[in-house]
């Protein structure tokens, strides 16, 4: 009875247990959206452009905006509380989908969602427009992402009204140089400020001072100048400072202000100088939560504790690359052995040997020592480096043998040894544990492969560098293994060799190909080239010139014994869904006359024939290559007038489109006649001409006048007459740019003995020859590749964005020759389609470049290095030692 009650009052007791708790978590009922709310939304979407659907789901058919994608409400009132309306990851998840972009106006309706604390409108494009100015009416926002919207103009100044803001993220925008307003340092909720890259300048305000409860702020990649405020010392909770890479005109007298920075975590003062400040290892290490330092570009030079012991309790991150040490690298290194996972000492002026203290890093995952001065040999101590992911040792004087320890590192993803003086085999022993590679190079060295025909090695290369070193005479048939390779660059690697029959279909996935200044044999005409640039230069290839595929954007196939008639390639079917940007098949055997097919290769930007065995003219359809800035024929047989109109195609509209994109002209040693045509003159941007060793007759066109970018002149040898129009840059030339031309006169050769009656101009534009119906000018074949170079420079300006750089650079006459614009937008399109571990991040845009934060730098090195070697391959210097 006892337990039969018991058991009866415990029922009880979890019966009353169980309904008084499903009664406290009872959830609550859903409530829908309000509808002025709704409306609100609505109108928004109508004022927005929306190519990817992203607010598909938005319809008044879909009573209840809370159930709406991209929207967040208060499920107790029904009221919008945020919204999400950034760019969508791509397909691989590593880069927004800038194809899905929202565009158009932000509507006022906004104002609407009196309940709204959350908006996104990240990695959209608004086409820099302004940030609309009610934001700043909307005073319950307490988070707003606007980073690489493309806004522009000043911030206005109705956005210091929020003041109960916590999150203002404005990265990545242009605000055209404009000053940081002061307004922002009154905005004292403020947490999270971020303002990196968004085209700022003039004096970082004092006012960011009084923002005491700011833990992250990022004033990096602009253009401030001047004094850094020592206010921003006050900021006593700050945890993340970035003020790297401004101009060279920001400056801090003394690091003082830093030091009352007690919770900083990460600190970034890139490109500020501090060569001043002999104690800034002391001041640096007694921070007792610093974990990320950024010191590269600072002009140290001193990297030896001056006072006492150096005592880094919990850096993680170390980044003194780009500096002025000129000394060994110091034994305190290995104090941090317990915390460091990155040290990067790249291009800082370092000598003497690789210490074997460096093995002690136990934990390092990252370690950059390249482009110094050391020597001796690579230590066996660095195959301690059990966790490290990423070697670079290239460019320095190390010699000696690569250490068998190497071998041993399981985590090893990326190894650099090129531009060094190693010597010996490379063999199946140093690559024993290597599962991981991913990115090998060993350019420019002695080394030299010695492993068995039938090895199959433990990686899966995707980035292989082993040009000017020794894997010949036999082809490498361990390449067949490699499945997910992208770049291989094996020029001036000893091959004698014949293609093996598995090559042309293996390579068929490998984006950039580099097999330059080799002896390797085969006949090229029965193939399908499949891979995005290839570099076949002077090798002992014949046949008839390959047919391409519509990935193909650059051939390079000159020095070959190639053979048959050009007009077989330029009208085969196949070639004609071409998307070739770049063909060089100068110095081989090609044959016969242009055909009308040139109308088929829109998007050939350079083309070089020269010094081969084609004759008669230049077709008139050859104006529809609209795209063409560099066309070189020199040394042929290629007959008849320089073309002065292009009149059958002037309907098109193309005349001036080409005539303004040549900046090269050249058709030297060929046996064109009549004369140089007026219309030359409409050739804004020509920077070399070069008309030697023809019969062209008549005076040098007045029009040459206005040419205003010559640099090279050379009329040499021909049989003009009259006398050399007047101009800044015709008489800027020397005699020798005239010579052999008996009857021409004026300066620069000798004065004209009879004043000849101005010659009688022909309007620029008009036709001056009615039998020839076409009006193209022809460009040598340094044309294309400037523009490549021009946006390099701006990729490697900032210190992060120039870790491949060092390699490849030849001397000033290749930088400037080694230029090619349609690459970059190529090889940022090929950045986020690699499968690499890198973080979301915009893509630049041509030709305004958008800044890009490059967290993952061993990875961005690796991709500009692609890049520019995709130049070398272009010029045909892949194999030149940097």
């Amino acid at each position: 009875m006892g337990a039969s009650f018991a058991t009866h009052m415990l029922l009880l007791i979890w019966f009353f247990t169980a309904t008084f708790c499903l009664s406290f978590f009872k959830a609550e009922p859903h409530v829908s959206c309000n509808e002025k709310e709704k409306q609100a939304l609505l109108t928004l979407k109508r004022g927005l452009t929306d190519p990817g659907n992203l607010l598909s789901s938005w319809s008044s058919d879909q009573e209840d905006c809370c159930r709406w994608e991209r929207v967040r409400c208060d499920n107790k009132i029904g009221r919008v509380t945020e919204l999400h309306l950034s760019s969508p990851l791509d397909a691989d998840g590593l880069w927004f989908d800038y194809k899905k972009r929202l565009g158009g106006e932000i509507s006022p309706s906004l104002l609407e969602l009196g309940f709204l604390n959350y908006l996104n409108l990240s990695f959209n494009d608004f086409s820099l427009s302004h940030i609309p100015s009610f934001l700043g009416s909307m005073g319950n926002l307490r988070h707003l992402d606007l980073r690489d919207a493309n806004f522009s103009r000043p911030i206005p100044h109705p956005l210091g009204n929020l003041s109960g803001l916590r999150y203002l993220d404005l990265r990545w925008n242009d605000f055209n140089r404009a000053p940081i307003p002061s307004f922002l340092g009154s905005m004292g909720n403020l947490r999270h400020l971020d303002l990196h890259g968004a085209n700022f300048s003039g004096l970082i305000p004092h006012q960011l001072g009084n923002l005491s409860g700011l833990r992250y702020l990022d004033l990096s990649f602009n253009d401030f100048s001047g004094l850094i405020p020592h206010q921003l010392g006050n900021l006593s909770g700050l945890q993340y400072l970035d003020l790297g890479y401004n101009s060279d005109h920001l400056y801090a007298d003394n690091l003082r202000w830093i030091s009352q920075l007690s919770s900083i975590q990460y600190l970034g003062l890139s490109s500020i100088d501090l060569h001043k400040e002999v104690h800034w290892l002391q001041i640096m290490s007694k921070f007792p939560s610093l974990s990320d330092l950024h010191l590269s570009y600072c002009q140290l030079d001193n990297l030896n504790p001056s006072l006492g012991f150096i005592n880094f309790t919990s850096l993680r991150v170390l980044d003194l690359s780009e500096n002025h040490f000129n000394h060994e690298i110091p034994n305190w290194f290995s104090n941090l052995s317990t915390t460091l996972l990155q040290l990067d000492l790249m291009s800082s002026s370092l000598k003497g040997e690789i210490p074997e203290s460096l093995g002690k890093l136990k934990h390092l995952e990252f370690l950059d020592l390249s482009s110094n001065s050391l020597n001796g040999p690579i230590p066996q101590s660095l195959g301690n480096l059990s966790e490290i992911q990423t070697l670079f040792l290239a460019q320095n004087q190390l010699n000696g043998t690569i250490p068998q320890s190497l071998g041993l590192l399981t985590n090893l993803e990326q190894l650099d040894i090129s531009n060094n003086f190693l010597i010996g085999p490379v063999d199946e022993e140093h690559f024993t544990k290597l599962s991981k590679l991913r990115s090998l190079d060993i350019s420019h060295t002695p080394l030299f492969f010695n492993v068995n025909s039938n090895w199959v090695p433990p990686f899966q290369l995707q980035y292989a560098g082993m040009s000017s070193s020794k894997i010949g005479p036999k082809f490498p048939t361990w390449l067949q293994t490699q499945k997910s390779l992208r770049l291989l660059l094996i020029s001036d690697s000893g091959i004698s060799d014949k293609v093996p029959d598995w090559f042309w279909n293996w390579i068929s996935n490998i984006e950039v190909l580099d097999l330059s200044s080799n002896r390797i044999q085969g006949d090229v005409s029965d193939i399908v080239l499949n891979s995005t640039f290839l570099n076949l230069r002077s090798n002992h290839f014949k046949g008839h010139l390959p047919q391409l595929s519509a990935n193909v954007q650059g051939l390079n196939i000159a020095n070959n014994s190639l053979s048959g008639q050009i007009s077989t390639f330029l009208c085969h079917t196949m070639n004609r869904k071409n998307k070739l940007e770049v063909l060089d098949a100068s110095n081989n055997l090609l044959s016969g006359e242009f055909s009308h097919c040139c109308r088929y290769w829109q998007s050939l930007i350079h083309l070089n024939l020269g010094s081969n065995n084609l004759s008669g003219k230049i077709p008139y359809s050859m104006g529809s290559l609209v795209e063409l800035q560099s066309l070189r024929l020199q040394n042929n047989s290629i007959s008849g007038d320089i073309p002065s109109s292009l009149k059958m195609c002037s309907s098109l509209g193309l005349i001036d489109i080409v005539l303004s994109e040549l900046r090269f002209l050249n058709l030297s040693q060929n046996h064109l006649t009549g004369k140089i045509p007026e219309k030359i003159g409409n050739m804004k941007v020509l920077e070399s001409v070069d008309l030697l060793q023809n019969h062209l007759s008549g005076e040098i066109p007045p029009s040459m006048s206005n040419l205003t970018f010559l640099s090279q002149l050379n009329l040499s040898y021909n049989n003009l007459s009259g006398k050399i129009p007047s101009s800044t840059q015709l008489q800027s030339f020397d005699a020798l740019s005239y010579t052999g031309n008996p009857q021409l006169c004026g300066d620069p050769l000798p004065k004209c003995t009879v004043e000849e009656k101005p010659p009688k101009r022909t309007p620029i534009g008009k036709t001056e020859d009615h039998f020839e119906n076409s009006n193209f000018y022809m460009g040598m074949g340094v044309g294309f590749p400037v523009g490549f170079w021009a946006i390099c420079g701006i990729l490697f300006f900032k210190r992060t964005w120039r870790h491949a750089y060092f390699k490849f650079l030849d001397d000033i006459q290749d930088w400037v020759y080694v230029t090619t614009v349609p690459n970059v937008n190529w090889f940022l399109e090929k950045l986020k389609s690699h499968h690499l571990s890198l973080p979301p991040r915009t893509k630049f845009q041509f030709p305004a470049l958008s800044p890009v934060m490059m967290e993952d730098k061993a990875t961005f090195r690796l991709e500009c290095k692609e890049a520019c070697y995709l130049a070398k391959i272009i010029q045909g210097n892949g194999s030149k030692k940097s």
